[in-house]
């Protein structure tokens, strides 16, 4: 690769290389050895997972066995101190068939199986032979007193545990646990022996319900369970000390010319002599260790390899990318952007903050115009609002209108017409009430409520009974104490009267109902009139929410939904519902704690 030449302003410091080495070997030794760290941890931390969770697995099997063994010893104490069952043993039948009925009259073995699935067999040998072979009952022969269990049973009073084996009809072999118990007939100088026989099937529902695999021996006889059936009948598969009762060990075993996590464990029957070994262990522990350990190689390897691979371009390409980012910040200096207020060190990297810095400080500059910009801005709209409403209120003059108007109520009130004196008292009224409020912030609910009768009284004069109005005013406090914005409900019911009782005759009416509601000032105002269909509702809502200065319709109610967002906030909409031919209602929802407010001192605009 050439050489690339820069301007000497642009030039690469020569420490950025020295840099660059340093953090090369910072990140190639520290994951390094960070790799190994974690890799000798997790995979001694599993091993160890592996282990206590085969000695937990035989525990368990080992808790499992105390169950079984102890409920088969208490089950041979019941039997041998039973005095129904000694009471048949020492009789001597005369007729066989007294013997049969005595021997199928006693329940106290065939109640066990009913209850007890931890049992497979359970026989009684005896050498009574009025009794005969019936049912659990059975003679001692030659054969089986010549049988080692049986001499052991003669030879010791104590109950003893054996692994026997039997072959049944379809030359099967089964490998199971005996419990053998002498029992004592001292009335005639004789005994009987019990047999129990633990269920295998019973074991493997107990045992076998883990990934874990068990081997059970008794003494040093074969291994009369296993969840691996190739166990069975062989020796026990783990090297043990038959000197010590209390024996047990956990860790890599080698079983079978395999190593795996393995757990051996002991039991002594109770009132016995007998050890039962007890062997759990896991084939794919060891295995899942291995798999963790090669990933963590494969790992460390890749943790060396990438970064010599990215060191060997970075390096090659790193001034370049130095200057064209410096040139990249130069640009993005004119941009927006937020960084930290200082940078630590010398070199190119410190130079292109610099740039930065000036960008930051034109940014700030650019706002700070925007701001003063929007300000003024907002002082202009203001200046134009207060000279729109000067104007509006200068082009009146309100003492000679009032003149005006009651020198045309005493003329009518002289020449008999009381009707059209009326008249003119409520609309010089209805116009003081106006003018006098025009530009003001607030006005008591009270005094726009009276206004609203005077408006009424107006309207009953011109329409008579086509316009009827109702009120409904449900408040906790005077009306005197609720301060709103002036002139908001006259527009409200004039458009009821226009537009809503247009074409009644008569009948018509309008409901106002002014209530507290959660925090707001509900006032509501409808009308029994027309209604409107949901497209002319529509259309009403896009009229009252859009500016047209061109347009003669909906002025009213497109100035009260301005006025209260400008006054409680864009939440404080005018609502409209309306359903054709049934009724429109007008809702408004001011926030009582603005309007429980005493404005009138507050800064008020004029028209």
């Amino acid at each position: 690769m050439k050489a690339i030449h820069y301007p000497d302003f642009l030039a690469p410091h020569p420490k950025v290389q020295k840099q660059l080495l340093a953090i090369f070997i910072l990140v190639l030794l520290i994951p390094f050895f960070f790799c190994i760290f974690i890799m000798k941890e997790s995979t001694g931390s599993l091993e160890e997972h592996y282990r206590q969770q085969t000695e937990s697995e035989n525990l368990r099997v080992k808790s499992v066995m105390f169950d079984v063994v102890t409920n088969l010893y208490n089950i041979s104490d019941n039997l041998a101190n039973d005095q129904d069952l000694l009471n048949i043993l020492y009789t001597d039948y005369s007729q066989p068939q007294d013997a049969h009925s005595a021997m199928k009259n006693y329940n106290g073995i065939s109640s066990l199986y009913s209850r007890d699935t931890s049992i497979s067999f359970i026989g009684i040998y005896t050498f009574n032979d009025s009794l005969g072979e019936y049912s659990f009952f059975h003679p001692v022969t030659k054969q089986i007193k010549d049988s080692s269990w049986f001499r052991q049973a003669t030879d010791n009073a104590a109950p003893f545990w054996r692994t026997t084996h039997r072959t049944d009809s379809l030359h099967n072999t089964y490998w199971e646990l005996n419990l053998y118990r002498r029992i004592p007939l001292p009335k005639t100088g004789s005994y009987a022996v019990l047999n129990i026989t633990v269920s295998d099937n019973y074991l493997k529902s107990r045992i076998d319900n883990t990934n874990m695999k068990t081997v059970l021996s008794v003494n040093q006889s074969p291994v009369f369970y296993s969840t691996q059936k190739d166990f069975l009948g062989n020796g026990f598969p783990v090297k043990t000390d038959p000197s010590k009762s209390f024996y047990s060990d956990s860790g890599v075993m080698d079983i079978r010319g395999t190593e795996v996590m393995a757990a051996v464990g002991t039991l002594v029957p109770i009132n016995s002599d007998d050890t039962i070994y007890l062997l759990s262990y896991n084939p794919d522990a060891l295995r899942s260790v291995k798999e963790v350990l090669r990933n963590y190689i494969l790992f460390t390897i890749a943790v060396i390899l990438l970064p010599c691979i990215l060191f060997f371009f970075y390096s090659r390409h790193f001034s370049g990318r130095v200057l064209l980012l410096r040139q990249a910040m130069h640009q993005a200096s004119r941009g927006n952007y937020d960084i930290i207020d200082s940078f630590a060190g010398n070199d190119e990297l410190t130079d292109t903050f610099t740039d930065l810095k000036a960008m930051i400080g034109n940014i700030k500059e650019k706002e700070a115009q925007i701001y003063q910009s929007r300000i003024r801005e907002q002082e202009i709209v203001n200046r134009q609002q207060q000279m729109e409403f000067k104007m509006l209120a200068s082009q009146i003059n309100p003492h000679f209108l009032y003149n005006t108007l009651e020198t045309i109520r005493m003329k009518a009130f002289t020449a008999g017409d009381r009707e059209v004196a009326t008249a003119i008292k409520l609309l010089g009224k209805s116009m003081r009430y106006v003018l006098e409020n025009t530009g003001t912030v607030s006005i008591s609910l009270e005094k726009e409520l009276n206004y609203i009768h005077t408006y009424i009284s107006i309207q009953k004069l011109r329409f008579g009974d086509r316009v009827n109005f109702d009120e409904d005013i449900r408040l906790p406090l005077p009306l005197s104490e609720y301060k709103i914005l002036p002139l908001m409900l006259q527009p409200i019911i004039e458009n009821a009267i226009s537009h809503g009782l247009e074409g009644m005759e008569q009948g018509g009416l309008i409901l106002l109902e002014i209530r507290e509601d959660y925090g707001f000032l509900l006032i509501r105002i409808s009308d029994n009139g027309k209604g409107m269909t949901p497209e002319e509702l529509e259309a009403l809502l896009v009229r009252i929410a859009t500016r047209d200065e061109t347009r003669t319709r909906s002025i009213g109610l497109y100035n009260i939904d301005q006025r209260l967002q400008l006054f409680y906030g864009p939440a404080c909409k005018l609502q409209i519902e309306s359903t054709a031919g049934i009724k429109t209602t007008f809702t408004l929802r001011l926030p009582l704690d603005k309007i429980k407010e005493d404005l009138s001192h507050e800064s008020s605009y004029r028209r």
